[in-house]
């Protein structure tokens, strides 16, 4: 349980329009009312909380983790890694950070998910891992594919994995998604056209980070989560107690 008050009003100037037609999901999912702003309460300002110490030792390898390390996935094997910072690039310790993806063809673990790639039987997509004492961060993992999605006539997601960040009590969550340097998709995605400050946009995308690539076996790309300030990370329900 902690209680370090309540939580932080979301800043709705650093969001992207909530309604964008090339987003086509968007326009049905869009609220037409203004919104309402509640106070936060005991459930958002303290626990349940996750325990630390429920951590198996390849949480944050997806590329054993699915098998318990009987047969690895499938794919450009990749490593995630970097800090979680405040706006003082200081180190955020202790915190939960989740990922989930799909696999290396494109296709998520999900019964919903009917695209045509296969799934490999030997990844899960998921994994986590907790911030030491300098914020740092990292995920051994497949480079996942970009895939179709029934939008407009011809869309396609860049490559990119999803970003939960958690920070000390029930309410205070942050989702992002990172993508890839170089990806000729991103500036062809209606999704990341949401994000209409390019400044924005590209501080989701991970540069390739050769000094941290594993010659003959894995290319590294770094990630750093800023939680505030004018460098801060764009999250996709920013900022909720963070």
């Amino acid at each position: 349980m902690n209680d370090l008050g309540p939580l932080i009003p979301r800043n709705r100037e650093a969001h992207p329009v909530a309604y964008y037609p090339d987003y086509k999901t968007s326009v049905a999912r869009s609220p037409n009312l203004p919104l309402l702003s509640m106070e936060s309460g005991p459930s958002e300002e303290t626990g349940p909380t996750f325990g630390h110490s429920r951590f198996g030792a390849l949480d944050n390898n997806l590329i054993l983790n699915w098998t318990k390390g009987a047969a690895p996935a499938v794919g450009e094997r990749i490593l995630m890694h970097g800090r979680v910072l405040d706006e003082n690039a200081r180190p955020v310790p202790n915190t939960l950070v989740e990922i989930w993806q799909a696999n290396a063809g494109g296709r998520y673990r999900h019964k919903k998910d009917t695209y045509l790639a296969p799934l490999d039987p030997n990844f899960g997509g998921c994994g986590r891992a907790l911030t030491d004492e300098n914020g740092y961060y990292q995920f051994l993992t497949i480079r996942p594919g970009a895939y179709p999605w029934p939008n407009r006539g011809n869309d396609w997601r860049p490559m990119h994995i999803h970003v939960s960040v958690f920070g000390h009590s029930f309410g205070q969550r942050l989702i992002t998604q990172m993508y890839f340097e170089g990806d000729p998709l991103i500036p062809l995605c209606p999704i990341a056209a949401t994000i209409r400050n390019r400044s924005q946009l590209d501080r989701l995308v991970a540069p390739l980070d050769m000094a941290r690539s594993r010659p003959l076996d894995y290319l590294a790309y770094k990630f750093d989560i800023v939680l505030r300030g004018r460098r801060q990370t764009m999250f996709e329900n920013k900022p909720e107690g963070m």
